[in-house]
């Protein structure tokens, strides 16, 4: 299993069951380095939907009660464990990449810290665990992916944008899921 992207390059690798066993190894990281619990610290992204080609980098999602309350000691135990935060802007979250090297070019892993119970965190758990449970959204996510890597193997901003539409559909379910 290789892991890594290019600054935007936009590629999708075969499922791998390493992804998973990658994701264990950096949580187990993440609670030696930091304070950040367990159950704090899930795998998302298209890595964690099973079956489904996704970008090899490992999407993590950590959440702590307050962003707001960020320490010097919370950030030096995320770099300790090899993740450095990146200037993305996001509302909501703080978002960290890990590299292959000192060149900080290629990409292996997101970190994604965000509020605990948040929006943003139940959202994307809503995500992922839709996703692995419905065949047919899977498939709908597969071919749209497909369909912009068809077009093009660059701009990492256009292929979130592209498909932006599918995943608020997908979250908006949230809240009819059970009614």
């Amino acid at each position: 299993m290789e892991l890594g992207l290019n600054p935007d390059e936009v590629r999708l690798a075969d499922h791998s069951p390493g992804w998973k066993k990658e994701f264990q190894k950096v949580r187990k990281n993440l609670q030696v380095n930091t304070n950040i619990p367990d159950s704090h610290i899930v795998h998302i992204g298209s890595t964690a939907i099973t079956g489904i080609p996704a970008k090899p980098i490992i999407d993590v999602m950590a959440a702590i009660e307050d962003l707001a309350a960020i320490d010097k000691q919370l950030i030096a135990g995320l770099r300790a464990a090899g993740f450095q935060q990146l200037k993305v802007k996001r509302p909501g979250e703080v978002v960290f990449a890990r590299f292959t090297d000192n060149d900080y070019k290629i990409k292996t892993h997101f970190l994604h810290l965000v509020e605990y119970e948040g929006e943003l965190w139940k959202n994307l758990l809503f995500f992922r665990d839709y996703l692995n449970e419905n065949e047919d959204a899977r498939k709908e996510y597969v071919q749209l992916r497909l369909d912009y890597i068809k077009k093009t193997s660059t701009g990492i901003k256009e292929y979130t944008e592209y498909k932006e539409s599918f995943v608020k559909r997908i979250a908006a379910l949230r809240g009819t899921e059970g009614k």
